[in-house]
């Protein structure tokens, strides 16, 4: 009997779910989109692209044939298809430059980009360069944007990350004591990625470096900086201990 009453329940389920979608009428630009809209709520993503896409082809004058574009991006953010999302949001972004909501469509391809990052430094992260450029955009373009604040904080996350690989490969030509590479890699770093952490770091290699390569106006200006604004700190007693007494 309780197997009879579960059954009956899910036929019925079933009923109106399909009467549902059958009563909506699809030859209407209204109608197509709220099937998409049911689609998409009920997780059926294949279909609500492709829903949403007869809503963009078949009613391209209707202002829901915007909105219809937006959501197949939303759709592929949802499902953590960035790289599909990212072509999606810069196609819209390109098509409709007036959008009332062009702040968050470009804050969402911003954060197509930064979502495809590489969870280590060791990788390429051109990407992170896009997304920079993207959150750069809402906070010039768009100041009163209530999506500036975010924008900023994940600009300095990604601008951490390539700061850290410059280090890195700045490191990495040092302690194989090829100076004149580390010097350009530390060079860059302070110049291109400065106040997030690693200055010290980056000063005290590019005052050693320069010692290195016995650059001697370079090694000053880069012990003077490193013992001037991290006085105190590890890197400055230890250029101190090896080349303070050379300056």
């Amino acid at each position: 009997m309780v197997f009879q009453l579960l059954f009956s329940a899910l036929i019925g389920s079933a009923v109106i779910g399909c009467s549902s979608s059958s009563e909506i009428d699809t030859a209407t630009p209204e109608g197509a989109y709220k099937l998409a809209e049911k689609y998409e709520k009920d997780e059926r993503f294949e279909e609500a692209i492709a829903q949403y896409s007869q809503v963009k082809n078949k009613h391209p004058y209707s202002k829901l044939a915007t909105e219809a574009e937006l959501r197949i991006a939303e759709i592929h953010f949802k499902r953590e298809e960035y790289i599909e999302s990212q072509n999606a949001y810069q196609v819209f972004k390109d098509l409709h430059p007036s959008y009332p909501k062009i702040d968050y469509v470009t804050f969402r391809l911003g954060l197509s980009f930064y979502n495809q990052l590489p969870s280590t430094i060791d990788r390429d992260l051109a990407v992170a360069e896009r997304a920079i450029l993207y959150f750069d955009e809402v906070t010039q373009s768009f100041p009163n944007s209530a999506y500036v604040k975010e924008a900023q904080d994940h600009k300095i996350k990604a601008l951490k990350m390539l700061a850290e690989k410059e280090y890195y490969i700045g490191n990495f030509y040092f302690i194989r004591d090829h100076f004149e590479s580390a010097l350009g890699r530390f060079e860059e770093l302070l110049e291109r990625y400065p106040n997030l952490g690693l200055d010290a770091k980056a000063l005290y290699g590019a005052a050693i470096s320069a010692h290195k390569i016995k650059d001697m106006a370079k090694t000053k200006t880069y012990y003077q900086k490193l013992t001037t604004r991290f006085k105190g700190s590890e890197e400055a007693e230890k250029a101190r201990r090896e080349i303070g007494s050379n300056i």
